[in-house]
């Protein structure tokens, strides 16, 4: 069975496929009405979301199926203390296909061990988010035609933004992309997502210095929930300000993405410009959701080999403290990346 639990769980020709599907769907919604009528989806959702749980809803609605699940871990079983493995043994009985948030990393790479659907990764911590990357990639194609030879400035928490880091992994297969970070020393992008990157990046320390070069601005919010210590929080939401005078600086073919909420690091006087593609950018996620979701549920797809890593037997714990597997009780397990490098089975992490 097929999951989509990371980036890297499609291949490029895959990614294709799915953009091809959302843009049909985009041009004849109509022959998708009943595309999965009699299904059901299944939102499990431990985190708080707005556009994501509501744009696979409303995906699921237009393909003709129906939803079930929770928005508030508090109503369901796992407030008396139900793991995910148990949880998903459950939900599989009752749903054709899963959305999982959590904020533990690898939870729905757990979820997908003891399911009997297909199981969606709708963000982990702050691991990876596939989902987003899928309806980022769908807005790039729609706005600026491509994939390849583009400059792709990534700005403010590039340390726990899970849509980053999945977003290089998508974007670093492709021809001459190159990735400018902008972050303060302490959100920088982790050690272990740069090696993802190679040479492929530049790291400057202002927005002055990135815009005149980036063909895509991503913006992100600084976390205040990845943060332990409010006061590091305080000194650093307000790093990094998208406004006017610095829209000013960027080309005119330059598209500024945000997977929002946004608190205040673009301000209002941007959404004006044309270049703002971010409220664009929130309507083609419900599209590439139901793309996704037709994909998953669909013969071809389902009977396919799947792609991404596999594990192995490990005596190495994991101590990153954000993972899965350092609160329920999953076998340990590691890979070896491509590099030679040893890293976690369920968050990715280097061991």
């Amino acid at each position: 069975m097929r999951h989509l639990l990371d980036s890297t769980d499609l291949t490029t020709q895959e990614i294709e496929k799915i953009v091809l599907r959302a843009l049909d769907i985009i041009a004849h919604p109509q022959q998708y009405a009943e595309a999965c009528k009699g299904k059901k989806l299944a939102t499990l959702f431990y985190e708080p979301s707005t556009r994501t749980r509501l744009s696979f809803t409303a995906a699921m609605m237009e393909l003709g199926g129906q939803v079930l699940g929770f928005s508030d871990a508090r109503s369901s079983s796992v407030s008396k203390g139900e793991t995910v493995a148990d949880t998903v043994r459950v939900v599989s009985a009752f749903a054709d296909i899963i959305a999982m948030r959590h904020y533990k990393e690898g939870a729905p790479r757990v979820a997908s061990e003891f399911s009997r659907i297909p199981v969606i990764n709708a963000g982990d911590g702050g691991h990876s988010h596939p989902t987003q990357t899928m309806t980022d990639l769908l807005t790039i194609r729609r706005e600026l035609g491509r994939f390849d030879h583009l400059t792709i400035g990534l700005c403010g928490d590039l340390k726990y933004g899970r849509t980053v880091h999945s977003l290089i992994k998508a974007m670093r297969r492709y021809e001459g992309v190159h990735f400018v970070l902008i972050a303060p020393k302490e959100l920088a992008l982790p050690d272990y997502m740069k090696a993802e990157l190679g040479d492929a990046y530049t790291e400057v320390s202002t927005l002055e210095e990135a815009m005149p070069v980036v063909d895509v601005l991503y913006m992100t919010r600084v976390q205040q929930e990845r943060f332990a210590d409010k006061d590091e929080y305080e000194r650093l939401k307000d790093s990094f300000i998208l406004d006017e005078r610095l829209m000013e600086l960027g080309k005119p073919s330059m598209i500024v993405l945000h997977p929002l909420p946004r608190v205040n690091e673009i301000t209002v006087g941007v959404d004006k410009d044309p270049r703002a593609a971010y409220f664009r950018q929130v309507e083609n996620g419900k599209y590439v959701r139901k793309a996704i979701i037709y994909t998953l549920l669909s013969d071809e797809y389902m009977h396919a080999e799947p792609t991404g890593h596999h594990g192995e037997t490990s005596s190495c714990a994991c101590h990153n403290d954000r993972c899965i597997a350092t609160t329920e009780p999953v076998e340990q397990k590691s890979y070896i990346d491509a590099d030679g490098v040893k890293r976690c089975f369920y968050c990715d992490h280097m061991l």
